[in-house]
């Protein structure tokens, strides 16, 4: 007998929790689900189990010391993944408290045999399991009857045609160590870290077997729709717009004078780092960047951090978020992560069919991450481009730095490295003026201008002088050389 038994996979109804079980869960595995208190186990269990029920496969929940069952609906019910009308007919609940007080852990034992029995779920919940344990500690029976049931327990939830789940408050070395998790097939593990100001929450798969899951912690939030895992990838760039061995499309700046010094405009698909100090046009560019698409009919999407469309005071980028031509993304929050950020992009990018991608800027998206994320800044960063590049969409990031006039510092923590063109917006002073002027330092495959040419900012926009402009002044130490525009 040569034929291989493939297991049944069963979609979660958890974002992201399927790509980090490597497709979902498999039918009659017997799981646990470990977290700290508020870590959101609870939430999980009953998200997974609002998902997964229904008349035919029907679902048992046990409470044994932790919330009574009214209480918990109470909570649950605010989250949008609850169903009423599927309490009692594919739901049931069963309060285990009075038969754990007597303190006769076969009894409990045989209450659950029973309830599985009499109903013939599809799914088996009991929470908390760590309760069990508790009681034990507290002297009603021994250490060694207390280990039979939870390996007795374990074994006849491996033996149920069902879905087992149990959840408790263990700690990782516990995990590690408890006999129940030598007989469970799949182990979840939650956390909420506490890093100076910032919470964040990450689930871990332990164990998943059968199954090529993912390792590592990855981070997830609970909003009203309950849990949201944000699975910590890099995409493949197999399938990215951009062949290789062909040589780009050029698409327009929208500033003549800029596509004139990229030698037709930027390569589409490069992500363009736009570099300069406060003041010195980073932002219209930018937006003068969108408004081509725009005109060439392309959508774009505008990742803001400090200066969303209502404070820009920009004109051409409100218009352009009103005609729902450009997609704003604007987060407030202070503990970020930085797979939150990619999956709110990737989402806007696929709903909107952009073409162009405008991040301003990366100063703030600094601030705005979690300490942990900020700390390996340069990583964030290219995991940013990385999924942006496999979507074959043409980036514009804005960068804002200290002028230090002769500083040829493009970037924090060497992220320059990571994008394919750089464009620098400097001041000069001059004849006791202070003057901007821009320059392309890099285009990557392509030949670019090496100018630099004055610019002013108007009502019109970014206006660059089609002249370079001078060297031999600031060589020879006489700034005054260097003429004014015009």
């Amino acid at each position: 007998m040569n034929d291989k038994v493939a297991l049944g996979l069963q979609a979660t109804g958890v974002p992201g929790l399927d790509t980090l079980l490597g497709g979902g869960l498999s039918e009659f595995s017997f799981n646990v689900i470990a977290g700290a208190p508020g870590s959101g186990k609870t939430t999980l269990a009953h998200q997974i189990m609002f998902a997964l029920a229904n008349p035919q496969r029907k679902a048992l929940f046990f409470t044994v010391l932790g919330e009574p069952p009214l209480k918990m609906l109470r909570y649950q019910q605010q989250y949008s993944f609850f169903d009423i009308d599927k309490i009692d007919d594919a739901i049931r609940y069963i309060n285990l408290a009075e038969n754990l007080r007597t303190g006769d852990f076969s009894g409990v034992l045989e209450r659950i045999t029973k309830e599985v029995e009499t109903f013939a779920p599809g799914l088996v919940f009991v929470d908390s399991f760590r309760s069990v344990i508790q009681t034990a500690k507290s002297g009603n029976e021994g250490v060694a009857d207390l280990q039979h049931f939870v390996q007795e327990l374990g074994t006849r939830m491996t033996s149920w045609q069902a879905m087992t789940f149990l959840i408790g408050e263990y700690s990782h070395v516990e995990t590690e160590a408890n006999p129940v998790m030598t007989v469970a097939d799949g182990l979840f593990s939650l956390t909420q870290n506490v890093d100076q100001n910032s919470t964040i929450r990450k689930i871990r798969i332990v164990k998943m077997r059968g199954q090529a899951h993912l390792q590592g912690a990855h981070t997830f939030r609970i909003n009203g729709d309950g849990l949201h895992i944000y699975p910590r990838l890099l995409p493949s760039l197999i399938d990215a717009a951009v062949v290789p061995d062909q040589q780009p499309q050029r698409i327009p700046m929208g500033i003549a004078e800029l596509d004139v010094m990229l030698h037709g405009g930027l390569p589409r698909g490069h992500a363009a780092l736009v570099v300069g100090p406060s003041g010195s046009g980073k932002t219209i560019l930018g937006t003068a960047f969108l408004a081509e698409g725009v005109r060439q009919g392309e959508n774009g999407v505008v990742v803001s951090f400090e200066k969303g469309p209502s404070r820009l005071r920009n004109a051409v980028l409100a218009r352009m978020v009103k005609a729902g031509e450009v997609a704003v993304i604007e987060s407030r929050s202070l503990d970020l992560s930085v797979e939150e950020i990619l999956d709110d992009l990737v989402q806007a990018v696929h709903r909107t069919q952009a073409k162009r991608v405008l991040i301003d800027s990366l100063s703030e998206f600094g601030l705005y991450l979690a300490p942990e994320f900020r700390q390996d800044f340069r990583a964030s960063v290219f995991r940013v481009l990385a999924s942006l590049a496999s979507l074959g969409v043409t980036v514009v990031v804005t960068m804002g730095l200290e002028d230090r006039f002769t500083d040829l510092r493009f970037s924090q923590s060497d992220s320059s490295f990571l994008v394919d063109a750089i464009i620098a917006m400097r001041y000069v002073e001059t004849g006791g003026r202070l003057m901007k002027m821009i320059s392309v330092v890099k285009v990557r495959g392509s030949d670019h201008s090496n100018d630099l040419r004055h610019y002013r900012i108007s009502d019109q926009g970014i206006e660059i002088e089609p002249q370079p402009i001078p060297l031999e002044g600031i060589l020879s130490g006489r700034p005054s050389a260097i003429k004014p525009p015009g």
